[in-house]
């Protein structure tokens, strides 16, 4: 029996796609990202979709078998809006750091592909296309082996990880109607209040300077931190081996 998992569009042999002329796959891919882009896929389904289209969803299923597949598609579709720079533009500590930024800006547009990473093998053309330029980049780095590997998915934890947490308060702040500033100063009683508990983290929140600052800035910041650190730990490692 093929699990789920391995049950991908991209395993499968391409649909025959005879008639249905004003519908292209790419069309469907865009409207669907829409509504992926507004409500998640708990908001995508493929009668909506043909609404959307003014069609109906039997004419998706000459390009689509069904919403899993379309999910695929648009997982590689985000995928492809992430640069990774070409071997020998630039140095790996900074091509990292495009590749990385990049991606965490891809996932920060479309939220809801945080959630379908890993549901299925990432084996579109977009995502081996990635994969293959980040093999070249660490490979120019010195990176050979499955540490090459480990090097890959520590990046890749790093920006996945940020970009979960700020998602989650983008939809946070999106269903409040406040801003981070505002979501702050609503906590900001309960956090004096418990201070005499907490005294080392008290004393750390006001003399740490966050008060006051952006906080977009402050989590651009972090996650910039955070890189920064990691290519430090990656070129150390590539010093000593």
């Amino acid at each position: 029996m093929t699990s789920k998992f391995a049950d991908s569009v991209w395993l499968r042999p391409p649909r025959t796609r005879n008639g249905q002329p004003t519908l292209s796959r790419e069309h469907i891919l865009r409207a669907a990202m829409e509504i992926l882009d507004a409500e998640g896929p708990a908001g995508l389904s493929m009668r909506r979709l043909g609404t959307k289209l003014g069609s109906g969803a039997t004419s998706l299923y000459w390009h689509v078998a069904s919403k899993d597949e379309l999910l695929e598609l648009a997982v590689d579709e985000v995928i492809g809006e992430i640069y990774v720079p070409e071997p020998g533009d630039t140095g790996w500590r900074v091509g990292v750091s495009v590749w990385a930024n990049g991606m965490r800006s891809a996932l920060l547009r479309h939220p809801w592909v945080i959630g379908l990473l890993g549901t299925h093998p990432t084996l579109g053309p977009n995502a081996m296309r990635m994969g293959d330029r980040i093999v070249q980049l660490l490979t120019g780095a010195g990176f050979t082996g499955m540490p090459l590997s480990h090097a890959s998915a520590l990046i890749n934890a790093h920006v996945i990880g940020a970009a979960t947490t700020e998602a989650a308060a983008q939809s946070a702040i999106k269903r409040s109607g406040l801003d981070l500033a505002g979501m702050a100063e609503q906590v900001k009683p309960y956090v004096e209040k418990m201070a005499a508990e907490h005294p080392a983290y008290d004393e750390w929140r006001r003399n740490a300077g966050v008060a006051g600052r952006d906080q977009q800035q402050l989590l651009d910041e972090g996650f910039a931190f955070g890189l920064e650190r990691l290519l430090d730990g990656l070129e150390l490692w590539l010093t000593k081996n």
